[in-house]
């Protein structure tokens, strides 16, 4: 796209995400786009925030749990930024989020990390010594298309579909050489509960074999695109461990995990 292409196209992302409207996503009126195009839109978008005085305190990885690809008929991860008005704690492991201004939220459980450094090597003991802490989240995403129908570079353009990190207590990392906390990223288990009734299952496998993989396979894409490197201080989230399921005000979400010894925070949304 030429250069005023992408301009337009990253404005009226923006403008749409604002007033939380729907629109036909960018793959059915062109059908020739494609993720290299998405991603200059979404660079754009950033330049665009930025220039506002919005900060960009870290990244999202979407669909890394290849197990929801064939429902939005996606065959690849994407990835996005996060802003500080978008990510916070919550205290004492239970927070309140308003939906207000979301056009079709829906939820996802989510390992969230914060790193101490770049990541630079390929084994999990050494992806785990460039983290500072680990955490379980929640991310609300959002999606602007017509019953969460798109293409893969559609997500991309819609900020990653992302709207807002709520993350738990963080659990420092101590040694990044301890083989049985490595294990229990890949085999612990979450369910997802509303209320107290269970909504849905996963492990932490689901994420591309283990959250850290997802931070490899998120630090190799930049790398492939010359985007921005990780840097030291951000916060990542690494995908859903579950599928995505619908929310609405009133519902409150919440966690169980077996497997892995970190806090399991819940979530009123209002």
């Amino acid at each position: 796209m030429p250069g005023i292409e992408v301009r337009r196209k990253a404005e009226g992302q923006i403008a749409l995400r604002e007033r939380a409207g729907l629109v036909s996503p960018l793959s059915a009126t062109h059908p020739d786009f494609g993720l290299s195009e998405a991603y200059d839109i979404a660079a754009e978008i950033v330049r665009i925030r930025r220039r506002r005085g919005e900060r960009t305190v870290g990244r999202k990885i979407g669909f890394t749990n290849t197990a929801i690809w064939a429902e939005y008929g996606l065959d690849t991860p994407i990835w996005a930024h996060m802003y500080e008005d978008t990510v916070r704690f919550a205290a004492g492991d239970h927070a309140v989020l308003p939906l207000a201004g979301m056009a079709a939220p829906r939820i996802e459980p989510e390992i969230v990390l914060k790193l101490r450094s770049t990541p630079t090597g390929d084994g999990e003991d050494s992806l785990l010594a460039a983290i500072d802490w680990l955490a379980v989240g929640f991310e609300i995403v959002d999606c602007h298309y017509p019953d969460w129908k798109f293409q893969p570079a559609d997500t991309v353009a819609d900020f990653g579909l992302h709207a807002a990190l709520v993350i738990g207590t963080p659990a420092m990392v101590a040694d990044p050489r301890n083989d049985a906390f490595l294990r229990s990223l890949k085999e612990f288990r979450i369910v997802l509960l509303c209320g107290g009734k269970e909504m849905a299952r996963g492990q932490g496998a689901f994420v591309l074999g283990s959250p850290l993989l997802a931070l490899r396979h998120l630090r190799d894409l930049l790398r492939s695109q010359n985007g921005e490197p990780l840097a030291p201080g951000e916060i990542v989230t690494t995908g859903t461990l579950t599928a995505a399921l619908p929310v609405r005000p009133g519902e409150t979400w919440s966690v169980s995990l077996d497997g892995i010894d970190l806090p399991a925070p819940s979530l009123t949304l209002a």
